[in-house]
């Protein structure tokens, strides 16, 4: 499944499968600034849980009566700033926040592009992630190696069967979101295949 097929696949999706496709690949992301959280004692992963939960249920209740300007005052608060962790942890945990932020301002604006790109954002922490492994190993790393890699590859796999998922939910209700969200974290690991 190549990588513009995905995306090509994404753009045919409609606004709500769109959105929902959006917040399942977050939490496979989330994990990951919980695990940045921990080893730093920086942010709220209980914050960050509970705004995507937020996100979850404006897609499913669109008339639902919640401040989303809140929750973004919330997410932005809980955003590390790189220059104050010498660790790689604290990239993915940036691009969490900044999925998340995307998908509340997709939802704010009613624009279909934040949630696309939010695909491409866990993307880019993949190849990042590939990145970095290629450095420990000494190799010095481009976009044939990157793109090939294992990781890479399972991610563009994920991303497929995700999309293949949302494409045959039907309606989105609470219990097809339920089996979304589900299905989303079932092989137990992050977009950067770290168990969780």
């Amino acid at each position: 499944m190549s990588k513009a097929n995905n995306f090509q696949r994404i753009r045919d999706l409609n606004y709500l499968q769109k959105a929902v496709l959006a917040a399942a690949v977050i939490e496979r992301m989330l994990p990951n600034y919980d695990l940045f959280s921990d080893a730093t004692g920086f942010g709220d992963t209980a914050t960050m849980k509970s705004t995507l939960n937020v996100c979850w249920e404006i897609i499913v209740f669109p008339k639902s009566k919640i401040n989303l300007e809140k929750q973004v005052d919330k997410v932005e608060a809980n955003v590390p700033e790189l220059s104050q962790f010498d660790m790689f942890g604290t990239y993915p945990a940036i691009d969490t926040a900044t999925a998340l932020l995307g998908l509340l301002h997709g939802l704010m604006a009613k624009d279909e592009q934040e949630f696309i790109d939010i695909a491409k954002i866990s993307q880019a922490t993949v190849a990042r992630y590939v990145e970095f492994v290629l450095e420990n190993e000494e190799i010095e790393p481009d976009n044939s190696l990157v793109r090939e890699h294992e990781i890479m590859q399972y991610e563009i796999e994920v991303l497929a069967g995700l999309i293949d998922f949302v494409e045959q939910m039907g309606r989105i209700t609470s219990e097809s979101v339920k089996a979304l969200k589900q299905h989303a974290v079932a092989d137990g690991q992050t977009n950067i295949g770290i168990t969780i």
